[in-house]
């Protein structure tokens, strides 16, 4: 038995060191194929490093780039330098870094000069610009197709946002749904634009846009804080749904139904007919009432009783009466309470509920204190208006002084001081 575990266990050293003896192999066969190719240098060939074939090879590569013509070159032991005009730096650092790759350069002496030479410079200038409005020019029928590619994804936009299908299956929620709509709409009008430049060849202007936009990310973020508060609250009140269309709420003392929520402002139309405009940051931060997120709907109202009538049999009328007014609920059914004691009145509340689905709320308050009021005319139940008493008493002149008030005779003289 040790015997068999001994040859095992050779076994497996003998397998491990011939996987670690092909691991080792493998590498080493490898960097014995492998050819070292240097890609930044121009390779001359391997006879061909005296100082005419360098001076040859760059002349032929200079006489090729346009903006190179005007430099000359000379070659002393693998010393190049380089002479003559350019006009723009750009080139003068480019006849640099070409004469560096020429392999068998040993240094550069770079003389060359930016040309200030106004004709030549003007002439140059001209000449790119007509190059640029030729270019313009032939670009014009790119431009009309991408300007009709554009439109025609605007038109698919707006035609995915007016499906209403589409959206139903995403949420029951309207304003959340209005947000996935835009959504949409903004990325098909992007990925027109896109494309439009992609046809263009302009796709490097996308990137140029975003780094402007970052670098002006903080200063827009400021001046458009108000702009991006008001659409994250949006959002928010999108997804939390305090109120739904045509709820019936008050917000910091405006009140009106919801008409619309837009990534701005929740839009409320007043009950005189207004529109009111309510920014969504205030909205979110605001106390929202909803008269209208629950059906039923609890109403009240004061009357004053006199105070030699019966208020058991007055509650019981009241109660009677507004069992009888349609829209009313009898579950719960409605109740009166004596609120206190006036100077000529006993002054009551009544309260009773009305199902918002069935009834509108204002008429069926009205006409319940409309009945109300007729119920007790008809009871000879009197309702005195408030009374005032005021006491006149008549107050008694206050006394004279008992000093004496009489002047002295007229024509006195007074006394002699001698």
């Amino acid at each position: 038995m040790t015997i068999r575990i001994l040859s095992r266990l050779f076994v497996s050293l003998c397998c491990a060191c011939a996987l670690l003896t092909a691991g080792v192999a493998i590498p080493s066969k490898s960097v014995a194929q492998e050819t070292v190719v240097n890609d930044g240098t121009i390779a001359a060939e391997l006879d061909a490093q005296s100082d005419l074939e360098i001076e040859q090879r760059l002349v032929a590569t200079f006489s090729r780039i346009e903006s190179l013509n005007g430099v000359s070159v000379e070659v002393r032991v693998g010393v190049v330098r380089l002479t003559g005009e350019v006009l723009t730096a750009g080139a003068l650092q480019l006849a640099a870094d070409l004469a560096g790759q020429v392999e068998g350069v040993v240094a550069i002496e770079n003389e060359i000069k930016q040309s200030r030479s106004i004709e030549r410079r003007l002439r140059a200038a001209l000449g790119e610009l007509e190059d640029r409005g030729w270019g313009a020019v032939s670009a014009i029928p790119l431009l009309i197709v991408a300007i009709l590619l554009v439109g025609l994804f605007v038109m698919l936009g707006r035609l995915l946002t007016s499906w209403e299908p589409l959206y139903r299956w995403t949420t029951d929620n309207v304003f959340l749904r209005d947000l996935v709509r835009r959504a949409i709409h903004l990325a098909v009008i992007l990925t027109g634009v896109l494309l439009a430049l992609e046809l263009l060849d302009a796709t490097a202007l996308v990137g140029t846009v975003l780094g402007a936009a970052g670098v002006a990310g903080l200063a827009i973020g400021f001046a458009f804080r108000d702009l991006v508060e008001n659409y994250i609250a949006s959002v928010l009140l999108s997804l939390r749904q305090p109120f739904a269309p045509n709820d019936h709420v008050l917000i910091e003392g405006h009140e009106g139904k919801v008409v619309r929520l837009t990534s701005r402002a929740t839009i409320l139309m007043t009950f005189d007919g207004n529109h009111v405009r309510i920014p969504n940051s205030t909205v979110f931060k605001s106390t929202i009432v909803n008269f209208s997120r629950k059906d039923e709907r609890r109403f009240q109202f004061d009357l004053g009783l006199g105070n030699e009538e019966d208020i058991t049999t007055a509650q019981a009328l009241i109660r009677e009466t507004l069992a009888g007014i349609n829209g009313i609920m009898h579950d719960p059914e409605p109740f009166t309470l004596v609120r206190e004691l006036g100077d000529s009145t006993v002054n009551l509340r009544i309260f009773a509920w009305v199902d918002q689905q069935k009834a509108d709320f204002g008429r069926t308050r009205s006409e319940a204190i409309r009945l109300v009021k007729e119920a007790f005319d008809r009871a000879g139940i009197a309702m005195p208006e408030p009374i005032q008493r005021v006491l006149l008493e008549r107050v008694k002149p206050a006394p004279e002084s008992a000093a004496d008030t009489r002047a002295p005779a007229a024509g006195g003289a007074a006394p002699d001081a001698g």
